[in-house]
């Protein structure tokens, strides 16, 4: 590769990441920061460069870390980063082995999504009032969000023609892949109530391509939504911390509770990894371990 310095060896990593992987922003610049402390480790600590690095190396680094009280979440955060960037440099010939084989860190105790119960879901869909222009809109967000377990990224980057009210499905990219999810009918009736009587009434311009606008007809952002389901969280007086992800970890555990299988959930959520849609195993089981706690009479 003819790569001689350590911060030639971050770009390349970073356009890998960009190019190749297909990482989300937010996952590159999460990546990309982890390995720049961990370079300013190197360059303060030892004698190493990046593609000199040995494995006592990186695990100083994370003792240091611990030293700094780090969390365990996050010094695992920073291992998972450190582990990616030597196997890219593996692969691509710039070290001969690998320098994070056998580094273990404490494992953090992994906080199990908190999701809505049905009733929960019911309320909080019922609180937009579809007859009013913004009622409309919030109302085929809320419901689209639930009917495909979308990300809150995926929902505002939707555009008027990724959407098949004939069909009842939407078509999501994401990360360099295209996936096509379907809605159930309530979903289907809210958005075509909001593309065929609302939207036009809110689009600043006619050749707006964006599904879902703001009131000043321009296409929502992630902060314009969080405003909008915390509003109606209140609204519905759940008590329970509502994020826009909140629906899309209940339209997970909900389909696995009735029967649909994992491969399926992974699919649409659009993981990468099934282990990342594993966690709704546990979630489940949880909450039937709380139920049976909570009713069973000799329990």
């Amino acid at each position: 590769m003819g790569i001689v310095s350590d911060l030639e060896l971050i770009e390349s990593f970073q356009r890998y990441l960009a190019e190749i992987k297909h990482s989300s922003p937010n996952t590159l610049s999460s990546y990309i920061r982890d390995i720049g402390q961990f370079h300013t480790y190197i360059e303060h600590h030892s004698l190493h460069t990046l593609g000199q690095a040995e494995k006592k190396d990186i695990e100083d680094f994370l003792s240091w870390q611990k030293k700094n009280s780090k969390s365990p979440a996050t010094i695992s955060r920073l291992l998972a980063a450190v582990k990616c960037f030597y196997s890219y440099l593996l692969r691509a010939g710039v070290v001969e082995t690998n320098p994070t084989v056998g580094v273990v860190t404490d494992k953090s105790i992994k906080k199990l999504p908190e999701i809505l119960t049905g009733h929960e879901v019911e309320l909080l869909l019922e609180q937009p009032d579809q007859n009013e222009v913004k009622g409309a809109r919030d109302r085929a967000m809320l419901e689209l969000l639930y009917a495909t377990g979308i990300r809150v990224s995926e929902l505002i980057s939707l555009n008027i023609d990724d959407v098949s009210l004939s069909a009842g499905f939407i078509r999501c990219r994401s990360r360099g892949r295209e996936r096509v999810i379907p809605m159930y009918p309530a979903a289907i009736r809210a958005l075509a109530n909001y593309i065929n009587f609302v939207r036009e009434q809110l689009i600043a311009d006619p050749d707006e391509s964006a599904l879902f606008v703001n009131m000043n007809g321009e296409r929502m952002s992630r902060q314009g939504f969080w405003k909008v389901i915390k509003y109606y969280q209140e609204k519905a007086k759940i008590e329970k911390d509502i994020t826009p992800h909140t629906l899309r970890h209940s339209f997970a555990a909900h389909l696995l509770e009735n029967g649909a299988d994992l491969r399926s959930i992974q699919e649409m959520l659009g993981h990468a990894d099934i282990s990342s849609t594993q966690v709704y195993t546990q979630l489940v089981k949880k909450q039937l371990k709380d139920v049976y706690n909570r009713t069973h009479p000799r329990a």
